[in-house]
This record gives structure tokens, sequence and C-alpha cells, in this order.
């Protein structure tokens, strides 16, 4: 029972980070436009990290896509990790590092969903491998 609180507090947290970032990048908000134009991928790399954060929250919110969604959730913290750490800094437009906070709890949410779900990950894999 712990365990099922535990992996919906995860899941929560993760997706409505996410899901809060949409309004930003999909408006077409200044620090978002600032933060992809930084990168050099302003506007399809905003758009589509919008697009492919809104399939992880939805994906992560059903017990059977869970994993999905925190391995794309995953994948798309470790991009925004990354650029924080080479391009943009921890600090962008004065946030105080706050999308940065927020990235490194939405990987952390991810990774441990990730190994709360290694069995249906596994089992996955070996059917995969069966057909």
């Amino acid at each position: 029972m712990l365990g099922i609180t535990i992996s919906w507090i995860l899941r929560i947290v993760a997706a409505l980070i996410m899901i809060q970032s949409l309004f930003f990048k999909f408006t077409g908000a200044e620090e978002s436009i600032y933060i992809f134009s930084t990168i050099g991928m302003e506007p399809w790399g905003r758009i589509g990290t919008g697009v492919m954060e809104l399939i992880a929250a939805i994906l992560l919110l059903m017990p059977r896509t869970t994993w999905m969604g925190a391995l794309l959730g995953l994948g798309a913290m470790s991009g925004a990790i990354f650029f924080h750490l080479t391009k943009l800094g921890i600090e962008v437009m004065n946030d105080g590092g706050q999308l940065f906070i927020y990235a490194l709890i939405t990987a952390a949410c991810c990774a441990i969903l990730l190994l709360m779900n290694r069995e249906k990950i596994q089992a996955t894999l070996r059917q995969l491998s069966r057909n």
C-alpha cells in the first residue's frame, strides 16, 4: 500500500511540474523563448519539448504506461539539466534556479518510478524479444 501511495505522489509531482510548464512553452512566453533561443532550438525545440512533456505527463498518470512516461520524462529532464549545466546556467533570467530545481525534482521522480516499475519494463522487453 505504501508503495502505491509513493508511486502516485511521484507520478503526480512529475506530471504537474511538466504540465505547468506547458503554458509557457505553448504561448511563447519570454522566458521560454529566451531559453530555447539560447540553446539554438527556438521555436521547434520549445514546441517539441512541450509536446514530449505533455505525452510524458499523460503516460505517467496511467498505471499501465507509467514506466513509459517516466522514461520519456527522464529523457526530457536530462536534456534540460544538460543545457542548464552547459549553456543556460543554473539561474535563468533571475529565476533563482527554480527551473533547474524543477528539472532535478522531475528527473528524480521519473528515475525512482523507473526503478519501481523495473519488473514491468523487463516483462515488456521479454515480450518484445519473443516477437
